[in-house]
């Protein structure tokens, strides 16, 4: 059985895990809490980057990040596919991950220098991330169309991506400005994969 090294406060365990849940794999991966920021992890013999997730196969292979591991986790599923075949479509779940993946990248790095020691951190590196998640929560707004319309990878993590926001910044709206952005995720929030990977409140 492969094993997930697991955080949940990660959107990108997140996105993995709700991958999971829509290919009806719950009973196919173990998961192991991981807290990679532990001194004492043993998370590099694992994924030498230090990060989750990072999922071993059964043969001794790891595979590491996240986007591989959703892929790889699709080609088991019973389910219909989250990653769409070769045309327009596979695009275009690719390009809305890859956005989403890059909200959590700069959100989170905004976050680690906020939380450094008052004198090391920077104003002008947090103003850059934050600018970086402002101009992509807009191009979702514009081409929300492109949320709709069945499941995908790309929706997956838009979701995730989202849900991160809410989660170590909610105390700024990313909604006001963005009707149809926000309209479309409301419209998700009784999904079951989306309800059962929030992370802890």
């Amino acid at each position: 059985m492969p094993t997930l090294r697991w955080s949940p406060t990660s959107p990108y365990v997140r996105k993995v895990m709700m991958v999971v849940i829509e290919r009806g794999l719950e009973d196919r991966v173990e998961r192991v809490s991981t807290d990679p920021w532990s001194a004492d992890t043993d998370l590099t013999a694992d994924n030498p980057l230090g990060k989750v997730p990072a999922l071993t196969l059964e043969d001794g292979t790891t595979l590491f990040d996240s986007p591989v591991i959703a892929e790889y986790l699709d080609s088991l599923g019973d389910r219909a596919p989250l990653f769409p075949p070769a045309g327009p479509a596979r695009w275009t779940a690719l390009r809305l991950q890859a956005i989403a993946d890059g909200i959590c990248d700069a959100a989170i790095l905004r976050r680690l220098e906020a939380n450094r020691p008052d004198g090391e951190k920077s104003a002008g590196w947090m103003e850059r991330q934050r600018k970086a998640v402002a101009r992509s929560l807009d191009l979702l707004e514009a081409e929300a169309a492109s949320l709709e319309g069945g499941d995908s990878i790309g929706t997956l993590a838009v979701l995730a991506a989202l849900g991160y926001l809410d989660f170590r910044f909610g105390h700024e709206d990313w909604r006001e400005g963005r009707p149809a952005l926000a309209a479309w995720f409301a419209g998700q929030a009784g999904r079951d994969s989306l309800l059962r990977t929030a992370p802890p409140v």
